[in-house]
Parts: structure tokens; C-alpha cells; sequence
């Protein structure tokens, strides 16, 4: 038998220890399964890195249909919420941090539409694109807490009610303050925080403030987004449902985060 060719983004064996119990849905031996649990994973993972539409699947991975309806069954089912829930606790702990953050940073993006997604996209005023916004919520290593999808029409200050109450339903309560930026100024954005025990604190610009200036923590959120923009299918909103968008966002976080515990984990051993 000719082995398959390797990709970047497939899993690796250490990866893979980690993941597995959160994906197994299912026994291994269940009659209906046809197809490696981790050659779908690995599937899935070659989507979301390389933008490729899913009928683009290699053929030396799993079947198109077969990887896009297991994946939906895995966001279904909240499996990477999961993970990346798990992995931030391994992650903060391995980094001298307390399990539950205190401190979150909240933003969002614009992800400019497509044709797929046009029928849902908003007009974005400020960022002068059609599309979706994700607003995301991050603590201060830049580990995913919270996120979700609004047309681009939504006003940030309006979803930070929401965002908070998914920040504490993540973090078991623990979050006492987080850091946003001018666009959240104002009383209605500190009132729907404060309603779930968050203190709202924002970063401003200097007032003489000459090019670029890396605001303090603000810059974490950024960076976040930065890591997610590596992620080719997460570039633009190419997906006909918002959860699809935010399960992959969500996803990708998971993956970033499976790397470094993997790592961690490896040096340690």
C-alpha cells in the first residue's frame, strides 16, 4: 500500500494524543464508521489552513462529504469549544497563571463578504466593508474565551452584553476586568458589562500620539487576530452559515493552542 502524502497541516502524533478523546464521538469500532477519525481531522484541519473550497478535498484524504459532516457533528456537539477550554487551563497553568484569567480583552473584526455569504453580510461604516464581525474575547496570553458572529451592521458596544456573559460562562465566573479600546466607550457598553461582573476598562490612544503605538494589552486581542488570519479560510467569511464561521474560528484557535500544548507537553516528558 502507497502511503499518503504528508501535509503541514496534519496532525501529529503528539497533537493527536491530546485531541482524540474530544472527537470520539462515537467507539472506534462503531460499524457506521468508514473512514480514519484522524484522516477526517486531519481533513478538517486542510480546510481551514488552506482556504480550499470542500469539494477541493485531496484525494489522499477522506472523502469531502464525509469530512464537512463529521466536522459539522464535532461543532455541533461543542467538541472544540471543549478543547480549547482544556488546553487554555494546561496552557496558563504551564505558565505560572492561575486555571480561570481575571482579565479578558475584548474586539472584533470585519471579515469582508463573498458570494456565499452575501445574503447575511452588513455594512461595516467605520471599516468600509460588506460582511461579518467577529467579536472575540481573549485573556491576556491571547488563549480564546469567547466569540461569536454578527452581520457587520452590528455596533460593538451593543454585543459586549453578550460577549461577557460567554466570557464567565467559560471562565466559571472568574473574569474582573477587561480591556477594550475607544469603540466601546460609553455608559451603555460598562452597564451590560457590569451586569455580569466585568469592569470595563479602556485602553486609549495617547493624545500625541505620532504613527504607530502599541497600546498595552490591547495589543494581545491583535495578535490573536493575527494568528487566526494565518488560517486561510478564515480571511474572508466564506461560509452560508454564521455558526459555521465561528465553529471554524473557533477551531483554529483550538489548533493553535493544540500545537503549543503538545509541545509543552513533549519537552516535558
Amino acid at each position: 500500500m502507497i502511503a499518503r502524502k504528508s501535509y503541514p497541516s496534519d496532525v501529529s502524533d503528539d497533537e493527536w494524543a491530546l485531541v482524540a478523546p474530544y472527537l470520539a464521538l462515537l467507539p472506534e469500532a462503531a460499524g457506521q464508521r468508514e473512514h480514519s477519525l484522524r484522516e477526517v481531522f486531519n481533513g478538517l484541519r486542510y480546510v481551514v489552513r488552506n482556504g480550499i473550497a470542500w469539494r477541493a478535498m485531496p484525494n489522499d484524504l477522506p472523502p469531502w462529504a464525509a469530512v464537512y459532516q463529521q466536522a459539522q457533528r464535532w461543532l455541533r456537539a461543542g467538541s472544540f469549544e471543549a478543547l480549547a477550554h482544556d488546553l487554555r487551563v494546561l496552557l496558563r497553568v504551564a505558565a505560572g497563571r492561575p486555571p480561570a484569567p481575571s482579565a479578558a480583552i475584548l474586539d472584533s473584526r470585519t471579515l469582508r463578504s463573498t458570494p456565499e455569504s452575501g445574503h447575511r453580510a452588513g455594512y461595516d461604516g467605520a471599516k468600509r466593508k460588506k460582511g461579518s464581525k467577529l467579536h472575540l474575547a481573549v485573556d491576556t496570553l491571547g488563549h480564546l474565551l469567547a466569540l461569536h458572529v454578527t452581520p457587520a451592521t452590528a455596533d460593538d458596544r451593543a454585543e459586549v452584553g453578550r460577549l461577557a456573559a460567554a466570557v464567565q460562562q467559560a471562565t466559571g465566573n472568574s473574569v474582573e476586568i477587561a480591556f477594550v479600546d475607544q469603540g466601546y466607550t460609553g455608559d451603555k457598553p460598562a452597564a451590560a458589562a457590569s451586569e455580569h461582573g466585568i469592569a470595563l476598562e479602556v485602553v486609549r490612544l495617547p493624545e500625541a500620539k505620532r504613527g504607530f503605538v502599541l497600546l498595552p494589552r490591547r495589543w494581545v486581542v491583535e495578535r490573536s487576530f493575527a494568528w487566526a488570519t494565518r488560517c486561510r479560510r478564515l480571511v474572508k467569511d466564506y461560509e452560508r452559515l454564521h455558526t459555521t464561521l465561528a465553529g471554524l474560528h473557533v477551531v483554529a484557535f483550538a489548533c493553535l493552542m493544540l500545537r503549543q500544548a503538545a509541545e509543552l507537553v513533549h519537552n516535558r516528558l
